[in-house]
């Protein structure tokens, strides 16, 4: 069976699910377009192939040290055998040697990036999503690498397309709360806001992975606390989710972005270093609040961050408006359209001068 994107995508508890997770974005986007999808794992949790197959993706199971010379060959080999002339990677590991074995091989290759972690870039397209996204990142490139920065390229799942006209009702008061810390949460740093929550006067929705090795103990702490508190496991309907709470307390993952979409005022916390420049700028466009690494972070220090913004509903509603500015939905539409005409321009190609609109 013939394929047209081979995408190379993993995750354990340790670096969390969200690389897998966008490819699926991109994945649904470009099977609503016609296309044809695989994907290729050298390390997955039982959670993520089960999520693969029932969105109804077809993957394999690599046997390979991720990012090295193993995995190059047998993802080309792979591309090869299912006539995939594009290669997807998305991981920190996909560095410079990586991207010059899959381009040596003669496919095309875009380039998941977060904050120019490789020495060199030789992919045919760059896309780097977060608002922190600099040309000055990938200064070390190929010229014919393209590159697609910043929050006009976001991937939206395919749940949150119906929600693209939707609009939020801010209340006086904020009551309903979504806390969302990535699908592994291997620090249990959820158990540690659960605490800060105790006592408020909200409702909290607790999303998290089935693959959260702390899951017994967060059912625990929230025994007996309904409707206080209500852990959903593995949800699949986040925008459902997110339309319900008034506020969220998240990560500067890709959950972030979905929650700017949304339109959903936010505390954000910095779980990961990768995390912080897009913590920074979500901070820096008035769009949630950067409450910092959780290991600096006193349990009193967010109550009270939370009980503020639950009454500053002016501050909410600004919140919410520059969140939609930043991210339209049209996202996916955007990158798959730079896959369609990548290499069928002759201009040396350069940074979307629109991929960061001006319009503070």
């Amino acid at each position: 069976m013939g394929y047209d994107l081979l995408i190379r995508a993993d995750g354990n508890v340790q670096m969390g699910t969200g690389h897998v997770m966008r490819c699926i974005s991109l994945a649904q986007g470009w099977r609503r377009a016609g296309g044809k999808v695989l994907f290729a794992l050298a390390e997955a949790t039982p959670n993520l192939e089960q999520r693969l197959r029932g969105e109804d993706f077809s993957f394999v199971r690599l046997n390979a040290p991720m990012g090295g010379e193993t995995d190059v060959a047998q993802t080309v080999a792979l591309a090869r055998r299912h006539s995939a002339a594009w290669v997807i990677a998305d991981g920190y590991h996909f560095g410079a040697d990586y991207q010059c074995g899959i381009k040596t091989a003669g496919l095309r290759l875009l380039l998941f990036d977060d904050y120019g972690h490789a020495t060199h870039y030789s992919a045919d397209v760059i896309l780097n999503q977060d608002l922190c996204a600099d040309a000055r990142l990938y200064q070390q490139r190929e010229k014919h690498a393209r590159l697609l920065l910043g929050p006009r390229y976001v991937l939206l799942r395919e749940q949150f397309q119906a929600w693209r006209n939707w609009k939020r009702s801010i209340p006086k008061a904020a009551r309903n709360i979504l806390l969302t810390l990535g699908g592994s949460d291997p620090n249990n740093v959820t158990g540690k806001v659960i605490e800060a929550l105790c006592g408020l006067d909200v409702k909290t929705k607790i999303v998290v992975g089935g693959s959260n090795p702390h899951l017994g103990k967060l059912q625990a702490a929230i025994r007996g606390s309904k409707p206080a508190f209500e852990l959903v496991v593995d949800a699949t309907n986040m925008p459902e989710l997110m339309a319900w709470a008034d506020t969220a307390i998240a990560a500067g993952g890709t959950t972030s972005s979905e929650l700017l979409f949304m339109g959903l005022p936010m505390l954000l916390l910095v779980l990961a270093d990768n995390q912080r420049l897009q913590v920074e700028a979500v901070h820096r466009e008035g769009a949630g609040l950067n409450m910092g690494p959780p290991d600096h972070l006193t349990t009193d220090v967010l109550r009270r961050a939370v009980e503020a913004l639950q009454s500053a509903a002016d501050r909410r509603k600004q919140m919410s408006a520059r969140g939609r500015q930043l991210v339209d939905g049209a996202g996916i539409e955007r990158v798959i359209q730079a896959i369609r005409t990548a290499g069928k321009q002759d201009a040396t190609p350069a940074t979307d001068p629109h991929a960061f609109p001006n319009d503070n």
